[in-house]
């Protein structure tokens, strides 16, 4: 079985362009591997791939959701593994791009999602209670029961706070304890490659990718989003969206709105530098290296594996 390769990294690092020159010399297709990227209509905030930058080279689950609809990590999970098959079968390279660490390891290793720890009574209850006290009340009660999974979930994400809640009350347990069995044994064989940069040089990347997405219209595309009534939508959880809600009911200027978006970024990239290096067996490049010097690196490495 060919190897699927992945290219991870933080946020603004070039994951991108290594991408698609990688399929161009590997007769390969690129698989989205970023959970906000999914979303249609939610293009600047997450530096989404325009299609002449895809020089050609099919891209597969981009634009693949509406924004108000809800995803996991098992969908995610099923949905690229038929993927990856299909282009296997067809003899192309699958080259998986992005920075959501855990969605790119469910579909890697034996990682299983049960649906089960599920009370519908326990679940209406949560509901009532939601559109009598409020979110906030639930959210509170979700910091106290599961403080790591309220540390994941929007205050504003109702159906993630109901869900955590809900799982807890039937099993005793944790979301994180109850959902997820995390695997060790790999279900394709692969190469992650990550793409490193020092971290004031990324900082400033971050900072100054969102002033272009400023330019570029992302008030306009968050705003479409939001007087659409999806401003507790899932897909409007994420960072450079999540930020403007207070802005459009008055409570936030538009320039503590950028800074804000630049400093979760920061913190996001972070995090994911973090999630990388202690969870998953990545191999570094300098993400300023020549893009040849990297393709050649990364066809090496794959040859000896």
């Amino acid at each position: 079985m060919n190897k699927v390769i992945a290219i991870l990294g933080p946020t603004a690092s070039g994951k991108t362009a290594l991408s698609v020159e990688l399929a161009k010399r590997l007769d390969g297709e690129v698989i989205n591997g970023d959970s906000m990227q999914l979303y249609k209509e939610l293009s600047i905030g997450t530096a989404k791939i325009r299609e002449e930058e895809k020089e050609g080279i099919p891209h597969h689950l981009f634009d693949y959701l509406e924004p108000e609809a809800s995803f996991s990590v098992s969908d995610y999970q099923k949905l690229v593994r038929q993927t990856i098959d299909d282009i296997q079968a067809r003899g192309k390279q699958a080259i998986i791009v992005g920075g959501t660490g855990l969605y790119v390891q469910a579909v890697l290793y034996d990682f299983q999602f049960t649906e089960q720890a599920t009370d519908e009574t326990v679940r209406r209850v949560y509901e009532q209670r939601a559109a009598k006290e409020g979110l906030d009340i639930l959210y509170a009660e979700l910091v106290e029961k599961d403080p790591e999974s309220a540390k994941t979930i929007h205050p504003n994400n109702g159906r993630r706070i109901i869900r955590a809640l809900e799982i807890y009350d039937t099993t005793g347990r944790t979301k994180g304890e109850h959902e997820q069995q995390k695997g060790h044994d790999i279900v394709y064989p692969h190469l992650l490659i990550g793409l490193e940069w020092d971290r004031s040089e990324l900082y400033e990347r971050i900072n100054e990718r969102v002033e272009l997405m400023m330019k570029e219209g992302l008030e306009a595309e968050v705003e479409a989003l939001y007087y659409k009534g999806l401003e507790k939508a899932q897909s409007m959880s994420g960072i450079g969206y999540k930020e403007w809600i207070p802005y459009f009911e008055g409570n936030r200027t538009k320039e503590e709105v950028v800074a804000l978006i630049q400093r979760n970024t920061r913190r996001y990239a972070k995090r994911q530098m973090t999630y990388f290096n202690n969870k998953m067996d990545v191999h570094w490049l300098d993400a300023r290296s020549p893009m040849e010097q990297k393709i050649t690196e990364i066809i090496r490495r794959l040859q000896e594996e």
